[in-house]
């Protein structure tokens, strides 16, 4: 092959320095001697003579090729490393000579380089130790003949190069350098920025009206399609979305002419309900409740499952301990927000979670995060008697007792028996020992027990803040069910209120709950509750956080207090969609109070004293005695005694239903002067006829009075006196006459 002519232009290389070899007998870990100073002396020395300029360029041009001839690439094409030498002003930064030490490392071996140290005169290299097809070495005379040779001579740029790698990094070179850095670096994020832009786009440039109603006839094939059950196209449906989404953002700008606002609802109706799955009427109603946006993020975070979360039951362990345990068993957790103190939120797990030592000795449980709400809303205090309407599978109320500390009493209820059993053995493995399960119609509670501190009413609903978790809501919700469940909801409302005690030292609070967040489930029977019942009024949750109730929605005017109510999203909580609604009872049930169905409340016929809403014994009650001189054996009835016995028995089943005991009383004094009144009124015209009779009888009674005295003088004279014993004589013979008659006739 040969030698190449820029070798035979450039001549043999330098002989290595001391220096070189320094550095790799340092490399090797060999002990290295003193180096003397004149070994860096050509690098560092500058002058201002033109002559030892000359010198260094000669020098530097010549270790370059050394360096090509050795196998290493040129300085000046460094940039197929894909490293740019960095230029400032007038003077570059020396180059390190690493590289090139090591690649004379690995290209020679000791003995090579104590050969080339002893053989100064002989550096003539073989044909083949470069090849021509090395495409690491430029060749410089490539264009010109083979037959021309000329002395090889390096071009002034290259000259300036070398000179400026050779001096030392200065402050002033290293300021300038980064801000060209910082430079470069603003200049990436300006065209990042640019791209994110041109995206955010999507390709329609600025001013542009994207088209996106579709005509008749594409809407008949698009209806065509549905029916022949073709799958649609999902990413034509994503993008019209966004595209339908940014037109109504800035309608006055991006509509097309002669389009209404309600024409792209529509549309957008059409792909959500066709991109994922709702139907028009679910759609609908859920999208009233965003701006398009932010119902679209809705829709979006409702395909996506919320994370696990376990709540630590501290009747048995502390969080950070539950946390290291589940830990060392492989399972990835942290506490699930700075909001509570007992949920911790699993991200990844070796074992299943339902089946670990920590599960089965009760030391957590499986429940949703937005499930800690209503508990730490209602907050219930030890010694305390509380009330869950509707408990099953029994995590707000094992979160109750464990609030309580074991404490007080709490009623679980539930009005189905199968989920009542989940409920008992919730209560069983997490060592609950205050709560009592019973199994009532809800609406019946307040005839059954009342009287509570607290109340927590967490009502059946519709779902629609659980679609992650139950994707059938999607298509199985329908106006009917938005009829049926707020008239079931607002009957468990009012029972909830009335078995309330207004009176609690430490109480008197409900809170109402649903997983939904249509409004016909929450604020409106809330609004009801409030207009049925004027003794209870709405207070502060106490949570740190969730967005406010709707205080006006489609037209409909709620009372202002409907503030205070808290809403909660998948889409900015990452939680499950939820409501919260925390009353006060002030006062007692009014008499005039009605339930949701129309009917008269029970309780309140108790306040006014009717006797069919008292207990009755039921016991048969023997036949009475018609004779009327029977008397019973133990002296008969004291009717003081049992009078004073029936109003105790009446204040006391009073007080067991959350009733005010003072309203009886009331309803009888109320009673007792109506009564006065009535007979009042009614005796006003008799007394005027008796006042007359008696002014009649007073006249007439002075004749017969004037009678008498006559005859009382008559009968005193002695006239009279023998008229009387005759008439006495008369009539003792008068019985002997008569028996002489009888003998005779015998």
């Amino acid at each position: 092959m040969g030698v190449g002519r820029r070798m035979k232009k450039q001549g043999p290389p330098e002989p290595l320095s001391e220096a070189h070899f320094a550095n790799l007998k340092r490399k090797k870990g060999i002990p290295v001697d003193d180096i003397p100073a004149e070994a860096h002396s050509n690098k560092k020395r500058r002058t201002s003579s033109k002559k030892p300029e000359k010198a260094i360029k000669s020098a530097t041009g010549t270790k370059r090729t050394g360096k090509q001839i050795n196998g290493s690439k040129k300085i000046s094409s460094a940039s197929s490393n894909g490293v740019k030498a960095p230029k400032a002003k007038g003077k570059k930064a020396p180059e390190p000579q690493s590289d090139s030490d090591e690649e004379m490392d690995e290209e020679f071996d000791d003995s090579d380089l104590e050969d080339d140290i002893g053989s100064d005169d002989e550096l003539k290299l073989g044909d083949d130790f470069l090849g021509s097809d090395d495409d690491s070495v430029y060749d410089s005379d490539h264009d010109q003949d083979a037959g021309k040779k000329e002395k090889f001579v390096f071009s002034d740029d290259e000259d300036e190069d070398d000179d400026e790698r050779e001096e030392k990094l200065t402050a002033a070179n290293i300021e300038g350098l980064s801000r060209k850095l910082d430079q470069q670096k603003a200049e990436e994020a300006e065209e990042n920025e640019a791209e994110l832009r041109e995206d955010a786009m999507q390709t329609n440039i600025d001013g542009d009206k994207p088209h996106i109603l579709d005509s008749e006839d594409e809407d008949e094939d698009l209806a065509a399609k549905t029916k022949s059950l073709l799958a649609p196209d999902l990413q034509m449906l994503r993008t019209r979305i966004t595209e339908t989404i940014r037109v109504l953002e800035d309608f006055a700008e991006l509509a097309e002419e002669g389009r209404d606002r309600a024409e792209y609802t529509n549309q957008l109706l059409k792909d959500v309900c066709a991109y994922y799955g709702y139907n028009e009427f679910l759609a609908e109603k859920l999208m009233n409740l965003f701006p398009p946006r932010e119902a679209f993020a809705f829709f979006e975070a409702n395909e996506s499952a919320r994370p696990v979360v376990i709540r630590t039951n501290t009747l048995r362990t502390h969080r950070r301990d539950l946390a290291q345990a589940l830990i060392n068993r492989g399972v990835t957790l942290e506490p699930v927000g700075k909001w509570s103190k007992v949920g911790l939120q699993v991200f990844d797990s070796n074992v299943p979670l339902g089946a670990t030592p920590e599960y089965l000795a009760g030391h957590y449980i499986l429940q949703a995060a937005s499930s800690f709400l209503p508990v730490m809303a209602l907050c219930p205090q030890e010694n305390e008697r509380c009330l869950d309407m509707a408990s099953a599978p029994g995590g707000k109320t094992t979160h109750m007792a464990a609030l309580m500390k074991n404490t007080g009493v709490i009623f679980a209820n539930d009005p189905s028996k199968a989920r009542a059993k989940g409920l008992i053995g919730n209560i069983h493995r997490l060592g609950v020992r205050n709560t009592i399960v019973c199994n009532y119609d809800a609406r019946e509670f307040p005839r059954v027990m009342g009287g509570f501190d607290r109340v927590l009413l967490d009502a059946p609903c519709s779902g629609t803040g659980v679609i992650a978790k139950d994707p059938s809501v999607k298509t199985n919700r329908d106006e009917k069910d938005f009829q049926q469940l707020p008239h079931l909801q607002k009957q468990l409302l009012l029972a909830a209120i009335d078995s309330v005690n207004h009176a609690s030292k430490t109480g008197g609070y409900l809170v109402y709950s649903t997983c939904s967040v249509a409004v016909e489930e929450n604020e409106q029977v809330v609004a009801y509750a409030l207009s049925r019942r004027p003794n209870v009024r709405l207070v502060e949750t106490g949570l740190p956080f969730g967005k406010e109730g709707f205080t006006s929605f489609m037209g409909k005017e709620f009372h202002p207090s409907l503030k205070l109510t808290r809403r909660y999203y998948p889409h900015l909580y990452n939680v499950d969609g939820f409501f919260v609604a925390k009353f006060q009872k002030v006062g007692p049930t009014p008499p005039n109070a009605v339930l949701a169905n129309g009917k008269k409340d029970k309780a309140v016929n108790r306040a006014a004293g009717d006797d069919d809403a008292m207990v009755v014994d039921k016991t048969p009650i023997a036949a009475e005695e018609d004779d009327e001189d029977s008397k019973d054996d133990f002296g008969g009835f004291d009717d003081e005694q049992d009078a004073d016995y029936i109003e105790r028995a009446r204040r006391n089943a009073m007080r067991r239903r959350g009733l005010d005991p003072r309203a009886l009383k009331k309803g009888e004094k109320k009673e007792k002067k109506e009564a006065k009144e009535e007979a009042l009124k009614e005796e006003e015209p008799v007394k005027e006829v008796a006042k007359e009779k008696a002014e009649k009888a007073e006249k007439a009674d002075v004749k017969p009075k004037e009678k008498k005295e006559k005859k009382d003088k008559a009968k005193d004279t002695p006239k009279a006196k023998t008229e009387k014993v005759e008439t006495k004589t008369a009539e003792k013979e008068k019985p002997k006459e008569k028996k002489k008659d009888k003998v005779k006739a015998k």
